[in-house]
């Protein structure tokens, strides 16, 4: 049996309004790589967003990088996760931890997301 693991786009955000949306009253989790906002969405399903400034990381193959270990985490968080638009940002010196911290990292915000909820 194939499965498919690509990240579907009903599972993004894409437009500014969206973001907007999740801005406007968010819930707030974080630690010292990433920053995890999030509200509750009118869909069946949760969302994701990505914000990640070429100020914090200048190379796009890194930027590339860690936006792959988050749609990764969240694609084998989303049975768990709750109808809700999800915007992580990325924090200042990521680039210098290497990729099982960072993706360590996100999971225990999405547990700590759960445990909030």
């Amino acid at each position: 049996m194939k499965k498919n693991f690509f990240f579907k786009k009903k599972y993004r955000l894409l437009k500014n309004h969206q973001f907007y949306f999740v801005f406007e009253k968010p819930h707030k989790v974080f630690n010292n790589k990433f920053l995890i906002f999030s509200r509750e969405n009118f869909y069946k399903y949760p969302r994701l967003g990505i914000r990640i400034s070429t100020k914090f990381i200048k190379f796009s193959y890194k930027r590339n990088i860690i936006k792959r270990i988050i749609r990764e985490s969240f694609r084998k968080n989303i049975k768990k996760l709750f109808y809700m638009d999800f915007i992580v940002m990325v924090k200042k010196n990521i680039s210098i931890f290497k990729n099982f911290y960072l993706f360590n990292s996100l999971q225990n915000l999405w547990e700590r997301h759960f445990n909030f909820y």
